[in-house]
C-alpha cells in the first residue's frame, strides 16, 4: 500500500516536518507518532493536543477525530495538517451579571460543550440550556438583512419589523447552532456568550432546593414581564412589583420605601410606569411579603410567574393567509413542550392550540414554514417567515426531550440501565413467584446437572449447604434447610419408621434412644409405645409441595406408560379389497 506524504506543523514550536504515514493509520496512532519523531512536539499533555486539517476560510478547518482513520478526511500528498492543542477560551454571561471564563475543547460541538459549561454553572439539565450571541444593533440588522435576502423582502416587511421589536419575539435572540463548533460559527476567545434557557421543560421542578437555577429562571421570567413578552394586567404588574421589591430590598421599612423611591422602569412593564400612584400600590403590596426570605419570595415569583397564559411560549412573528381572501397577516406562533399555538399578535390570547405529540412532520425554507398535522388536521398550515430553521430547531428540541425523558421513565432495569434484565424463579407452581432485579452483566446460557449434591435451593433465600454424614445402622433421615432430621425405631429386632410421605417402613436393625440421645432432654423429643419408639419429623410447606410435584409427576409418567401398553382398537374398515389392504 503506498503511504501518505503529510507536512505537520507544530504550532507552539512554529515547526513543520515532513512525514510518512499509512492511510490506514488511526488519527491517535499518527498523533503518537509524531510525538515519537518529532522532539518539539512534547510540550504538555498529550491528550490537550490533536491534528486539525486547516482551510483558507478559518470556520472550514476541521479537527481530526481520534477514532478515525487519514484515509478518512481524503487527505493527499503534501497537505498540511497543524498538531496543536484543542482546549480554547470561552467567556460566558449568564442574566443575573455573572461572567464565568472557562476552558473548552475547540473540537466539541455546542451541544457537546453545554454539558461542561451547566456542570460548571451549577446547571443539571443543561439540554435545556444553549447560547446566544449578543451583537450590537448595527450588527443585528446586517445579519437579518443577510438572512432574508433584499431580493426576497416581501411587502410590508419594514412594518413586521417594528412588530417585532415591539412583541420581544425569540427571532430577535441569535441562538448558537448546537450541531456546530464554536471555530465553525466563527465566535473568538474574546467574545461572551449569554447563557440562557431556550427549552421550558423541566422549569416547574425548580424551587429553593436548587437555587441556581431559581435565580436564572427568577431573572428570564421577571425581564419577559417587563419587556412586554409576558402581557400582564396592572393588578399582576403591582404584585410582581411587590414581590421584586421584597428580592431586592428584603422586609419593607416605612420610612425608607416612599414614592419616588423606585425607579419604575426597572419594576414595572412600560405601558404602566406613568400611571398616577401605581408606586404606592406597589409598597402596599410589598408589606404583604414581610419576614420572607430572598430565596422564598423568589420561589413565589416563578410560581405567579408560570400561572401566565404566556409562560413558557417561545413566540415567532410570522404571516398567515387570511381565509377567502388572498391577503396575509401578521399572526404570532407559539411554540411550548406540550403545543403548537396560534397567538393573536395584539392581544396574545391563544386562537388555535394543536398538540405536539399531532405533528407529523414539518418543513422549512428560507422564506416560509409548513406543518403537518396528519390525520388532526384536514389541510397543512402554512406561514410567511424567515425563522423557519430556528422554529424547526426549536421543535425539534422539545422532541428531543420528550423523546429522553420517557425513554428513561419506560426502561426495564434499574436506574435506566438498558441492558439490566429482570430474573424470575418459580418456587413452586401455585405456591409462589419472585421477581428481582438482575444487573447488566451479559451472560450466556450454560448446561449443567440442576441435581448438586448437598445444596438444597429454596426461592427466599438462595443457596444453603447442608452437612452430610453416615448415621448408625437402623435409622433413616432427610435432609431440608441445614437441618437434619431422622426416624429411628426399637421393637426387638425391628421398629416401625415414618417415611417422608407419612407411611409406615420396616427397619431391620435395633436403635435405642441412648444412642440416639443421652441427654436429659431425650425423652421429650420421644414417644416409645408397646416397646416401639417412633420421632415423626413434620415436614414443612416447601418439602410437601416438592414431594406433591414429584408424586403428579410419577403419576403422569405411569398413566403414559399405561396408555402406551394398551392396544388400540381400530374400528371396522369394510371387507373391500381397498379396505383390506389398509389393515
Amino acid at each position: 500500500m503506498a503511504t501518505l506524504s503529510l507536512k505537520i506543523s507544530v504550532i507552539d514550536q512554529n515547526v513543520i516536518k515532513t512525514m510518512q504515514f499509512e492511510p490506514s493509520t488511526i488519527v491517535y496512532d499518527a498523533c503518537r507518532i509524531i510525538r515519537d519523531r518529532i522532539p518539539e512536539a512534547n510540550p504538555g499533555n498529550p491528550s490537550e493536543y490533536g491534528l486539525f486539517l486547516a482551510d483558507e476560510d478559518p470556520k472550514k478547518g476541521v479537527w481530526l477525530e481520534q477514532g478515525r482513520s487519514l484515509e478518512y478526511y481524503l487527505l493527499r500528498n503534501g497537505d498540511l495538517l497543524e498538531y496543536k492543542r484543542k482546549h480554547r477560551i470561552l467567556k460566558v454571561r449568564t442574566l443575573d451579571g455573572v461572567l464565568k471564563t472557562l476552558q473548552v475543547d475547540d473540537s466539541y460541538t455546542v451541544g457537546s460543550l453545554m454539558i461542561t459549561i451547566c456542570t460548571r454553572m451549577g446547571i443539571t439539565n443543561h439540554e435545556e440550556y444553549s447560547l446566544v450571541r449578543e451583537l450590537p444593533d448595527e450588527e443585528k440588522e446586517k445579519t437579518l438583512t443577510l438572512k432574508r435576502g433584499d431580493k426576497s423582502l416581501p411587502k410590508g416587511q419594514k412594518r413586521l419589523e417594528e412588530m417585532k421589536k415591539k412583541l420581544h419575539t425569540d427571532d430577535e435572540l441569535n441562538w448558537l447552532d448546537h450541531s456546530k463548533t464554536l471555530r465553525e460559527q466563527d465566535i473568538q476567545p474574546s467574545e461572551v456568550l449569554l447563557l440562557r434557557r431556550k427549552f421550558f421543560y423541566s422549569d416547574q421542578n425548580v424551587d429553593a432546593r436548587d437555587p441556581v437555577q431559581l435565580n436564572l429562571l427568577y431573572v428570564q421570567s421577571r425581564d419577559a414581564i417587563l419587556n412586554g413578552t409576558h402581557p400582564v394586567s396592572m393588578d399582576e404588574a403591582i404584585q410582581f412589583g411587590g414581590l421584586q421589591c421584597q428580592i431586592q430590598f428584603g422586609d419593607h421599612i416605612e420610612s425608607k420605601h416612599k414614592p419616588g423611591f423606585l425607579d419604575l422602569k426597572e419594576f414595572l412593564p412600560k405601558e404602566y410606569v406613568k400611571i398616577k400612584g401605581i408606586e404606592k400600590k406597589i409598597f402596599v403590596e410589598h408589606k404583604k411579603f414581610v419576614s420572607l426570605s430572598e430565596v422564598e419570595a423568589k420561589v413565589k415569583y416563578t410560581q405567579f410567574c408560570r400561572s401566565l397564559k404566556t409562560y413558557g411560549i417561545t413566540f415567532f412573528l410570522v404571516k398567515e393567509k387570511m381565509k377567502g381572501k388572498n391577503k396575509l397577516v401578521p399572526r404570532l406562533l407559539g411554540i411550548t413542550k406540550e403545543s403548537v399555538v396560534r397567538v393573536d399578535e395584539k392581544t396574545k390570547e391563544i386562537l388555535k392550540k394543536w398538540h405536539l405529540t399531532t405533528v407529523r412532520r414539518w418543513a422549512a425554507s428560507p422564506n416560509s414554514f409548513t406543518l403537518d398535522f396528519g390525520d388532526y388536521s384536514d389541510e397543512y398550515y402554512s406561514m410567511q417567515t424567515t425563522e423557519g430553521e430556528q422554529i424547526s430547531q426549536l421543535i425539534a428540541g422539545y422532541i428531543d426531550i420528550i423523546l429522553k425523558k420517557k425513554q428513561a421513565k419506560d426502561h426495564l432495569g434499574i436506574e435506566g440501565d438498558d441492558n439490566s434484565t429482570m430474573y424470575e424463579e418459580n418456587v413452586q407452581a401455585g405456591q409462589a413467584t419472585i421477581i428481582q432485579h438482575s444487573m447488566s452483566n451479559v451472560q450466556h446460557p450454560s448446561s449443567g446437572n440442576v441435581s448438586m449434591p448437598g445444596l438444597l435451593r429454596d426461592g427466599y433465600q438462595g443457596e444453603n449447604r447442608i452437612e452430610m454424614g453416615s448415621l448408625s445402622r437402623g435409622q433413616v433421615s432427610s435432609q431440608s434447610n441445614s437441618a437434619r432430621s431422622g426416624a429411628m425405631g426399637q421393637h426387638g429386632g425391628s421398629g416401625m419408621l415414618t417415611d417422608v410421605n407419612g407411611g409406615a417402613s420396616r427397619a431391620s436393625s435395633v436403635a435405642t434412644l441412648d444412642d440416639i440421645d443421652s441427654g436429659p432432654n431425650a425423652g421429650k423429643r420421644a414417644g416409645t409405645s408397646g416397646g416401639q419408639t417412633i420421632i415423626k419429623q413434620e415436614l414443612t410447606q416447601a418439602q410437601r409441595a416438592f414431594i406433591v410435584t414429584i408424586t403428579d409427576g410419577l403419576d403422569a409418567i405411569n398413566s403414559a406408560q399405561t396408555n402406551l401398553n394398551q392396544r388400540s382398537e381400530l374400528p371396522h374398515l369394510g371387507d373391500d379389497p381397498a379396505s383390506k389392504k389398509w389393515r
